[in-house]
C-alpha cells in the first residue's frame, strides 16, 4: 500500500520544534549582551548564526530520533521519538529529514565562515561533531556535557565572534545560567525514561545518579540560574535590570515540585515537564534578552 504523503507541518513537528529555545535562545541573549556592552553588533550575520544553530538543532533531534528507535530505546510504549514510534514515518523517512537538515545547515556554517572567517568554521566543525555524536555520548552518560558544550558554550562563544569579529569572554558569564536549563530539558527526558532506557541496555547521566538524586540536579539546574543572575549584577556583568529574570521563578520551581514528585509517583509525575522545561527557557532568556535592551536605553 503507498503510504500518503506528509505534510510540510507533519515533517516540521518530526524536528520537535518545540525545544528550538534550547538552541535559539543562547544566541538571542548574547546578542543582546553585547549589545548592552557596547560592542557594534553585526545583526544580519546574527540572525543568519540564529538560523543555522537552529537548522543544527533539527537535524540533532531527528538524528537522535532515528537513532534511538533503531537501537530500541523508543518502542511502542516509549513517550520520545514518537515520529517513529506511532507509525506516522518511517525510519528512513526521519534519517533522510535528518541528513537533509544537517546538509542545508552544514552549507549555510560554510558561508558563514566565508563571511566572518575561519575560526567560525571550527566552532561549525565542533558542533557538527558534538551533534552527531550526541546519541552515542548519551548512551555513555555523557549525554548532558554533550548539550551542555552545544547548545550553551559554542553558541555563546560563537556568536561573539562572528557578530563582533573576536571572542568576546565577558560573555561567559551567560554559559552557566543558559546551559543549565537547556541541559534540564534533556535530563528531565532522561529522568523520566529512566526505566525504559534500562531496558534498552544504554546509561543514562539521570539513571547512575538514580531517581531522588536525578530529581534534585534537576531542580538544582532550573533554579541555579536565578542565583547566578544575582552574582552575576553584584560583579556588574550583568545589569540591575536583569533581575526581571525573577518573573519565571514560578514556572521553575512548579517544574521543580513535579520533578520532586518522581521518585514516589514515576513517570506520570514528569510527563511534559521537558515541554516546560523548554518554555521556561524560552522565558527566562527573553527576560534577560529584554533586560539587556532596556539596559542600553536608559
Amino acid at each position: 500500500m503507498e503510504r500518503k504523503r506528509h505534510t510540510f507541518k507533519e515533517w516540521f513537528l518530526a524536528t520537535r520544534p518545540w525545544s528550538f529555545p534550547a538552541s535559539s535562545m543562547p544566541v538571542a541573549v548574547t546578542l543582546a549582551f553585547l549589545y548592552w556592552r557596547g560592542f557594534e553588533v553585526n545583526w544580519p550575520v546574527g540572525l543568519w548564526t540564529l538560523l543555522s544553530v537552529i537548522l543544527f538543532h533539527a537535524a540533532g533531534n531527528t538524528w537522535s530520533d532515528y537513532s534511538d528507535f533503531k537501537r530500541g530505546v523508543d518502542r511502542e510504549d516509549t513517550i520520545g521519538g514518537m515520529s517513529i514510534t506511532s507509525g506516522e514515518f518511517l525510519p528512513s523517512e526521519i534519517k533522510c529529514l535528518s541528513m537533509l537538515l544537517l546538509a542545508v545547515a552544514v552549507v549555510s556554517g560554510l558561508l558563514l565562515m566565508l563571511a566572518t572567517g575561519l575560526p567560525t568554521l571550527y566552532l561549525g566543525l565542533a558542533g557538527l561533531a558534538l551533534t552527531m555524536m550526541y546519541p552515542f555520548l548519551k548512551y555513555h552518560a555523557l549525554g548532558d556535557v554533550d548539550i551542555f558544550l552545544t547548545y550553551s558554550l559554542l553558541p555563546v562563544l560563537g556568536t561573539s565572534y562572528v557578530a563582533t569579529g573576536a571572542f568576546v569572554m565577558d560573555a561567559l558569564w551567560l554559559v552557566l545560567p543558559i546551559g543549565l536549563i537547556t541541559v534540564g530539558i534533556l535530563h528531565i527526558n532522561n529522568t523520566r525514561d529512566i526505566e525504559h532506557d534500562k531496558r534498552a541496555g544504554i546509561h543514562t547521566f539521570a539513571m547512575l545518579a538514580g531517581k531522588r538524586a536525578s530529581a534534585f540536579i534537576y531542580c538544582m539546574e532550573v533554579t541555579v540560574p536565578f542565583v547566578w543572575v544575582a552574582i552575576c549584577i553584584i560583579y556588574n556583568s550583568m545589569p540591575l535590570w536583569s533581575l526581571i529574570v525573577l518573573l519565571a521563578l514560578k514556572p521553575a520551581i512548579d517544574n521543580s515540585r513535579k520533578a520532586l514528585m518522581f521518585p514516589k509517583e514515576g513517570m506520570k509525575a514528569v510527563v511534559g515537564v521537558d515541554e516546560a522545561t523548554a518554555k521556561l527557557q524560552l522565558m527566562f532568556s527573553l527576560l534577560l534578552v529584554v533586560s539587556f535592551f532596556v539596559a542600553s536605553l536608559v
